[in-house]
């Protein structure tokens, strides 16, 4: 990559990892679905001033919108509201590579590579060891219940199911960009209002938008304008210029500075499992993402070596 280049792809890591601190400060003063469904509603009507409705059919930007916008956020941001810390948040979600591998085996047909497996398997353990570790209290009580990490792993199967949708669109020759985040998102705005009323109650809804405090407004406008319609643009602008091999490893920053940031702003900490059960996670996405060429390299060394 180019220097600005780099520097694109640095600056995404950041915001999409600082993301998570913004979730955690945004749930302080709303419930989880509706805070999902003001954001969306943000997205949708910001977005769709300065960007051209794509020539995607209602049917698959609704498919789209309901696993990777509805779908993942509804799960993320419940079980941050459940006691999900927001570091370890920013760690499980990226099991979504994972679980992409899986969905992509069962319904694309796509084979699944030895390293593949082996990241798996390593990156799976990782989650075990994250999951068994209990609550944990810090100076912030970062309790983590079992609900919350439960929510977490099915927002990263809704983004993985996302991940199989977009691809599907590409190979239907639809152009997946930035306008298929923007003007998805007039389709998630519904079943996040309907699923806040039903579930969070009209009175809780009504007390939020009537004492809604500047913070969660704040909030609202990053995850918005920030994270969903500057990153992704951003994000797609780099899958536009270098292949998605060389692009897809730099979310593997995401949670490292999420981790960062949720200590530094949130005061969370970890315990030693945790900290175990995060390093086996980030091995096996490593293993995932550049498994393969790592052991081409150690291969043709040890054929030098010998001969």
């Amino acid at each position: 990559m180019s220097l600005k280049d780099s520097l694109i792809g640095l600056f995404i890591i950041f915001i999409w990892g600082i993301n998570f601190v913004v979730i955690a400060w945004g749930l302080e003063g709303l419930p989880p679905l509706l805070m999902g469904a003001e954001r969306f509603l943000l997205v949708a009507v910001l977005g769709s001033i300065f960007v051209k409705r794509p020539s995607i059919p209602w049917r698959w930007l609704a498919l789209y919108a309901l696993s990777l916008s509805f779908g993942q956020f509804a799960f993320l941001f419940s079980a941050m509201s459940f006691g999900m810390p927001a570091g370890l948040a920013s760690l499980v979600l990226q099991s979504q590579a994972l679980f992409t591998l899986i969905f992509a085996g069962l319904i694309l047909k796509e084979q699944i590579k030895p390293v593949q497996v082996l990241a798996m398997i390593v990156a799976g353990l990782g989650l075990y060891v994250i999951g068994s570790s209990g609550g944990h209290s810090g100076a912030s009580n970062m309790a983590m219940t079992a609900v919350g990490f439960g929510l977490t792993l099915a927002a990263a199967m809704c983004w993985a199911l996302g991940n199989i949708i977009n691809r599907s669109i590409n190979q239907k020759g639809y152009s997946a960009n930035i306008g298929l985040v923007v003007w998805s998102a007039w389709i998630p705005i519904i079943p996040f209002l309907i699923a806040s009323y039903y579930l969070e109650g009209p009175e809780l809804i009504i007390n939020s938008l009537i004492n809604i405090e500047l913070s969660s407004i704040l909030a609202l406008l990053y995850l918005a304008l920030i994270a969903s319609i500057a990153g992704y643009s951003l994000w797609s602008y780099l899958l536009g210029r270098y292949p998605a091999a060389q692009v897809a490893p730099l979310t593997l920053g995401v949670p490292v500075v999420g981790l960062t940031a949720a200590a530094i702003l949130l005061n969370e900490t970890l315990s030693w499992q945790q900290g175990l059960g995060i390093a086996l996670v980030m091995i096996g996405l490593i293993i995932n993402s550049a498994g393969k060429r790592i052991f081409t390299l150690l291969s043709k060394r040890l054929i030098t070596n010998r001969s």
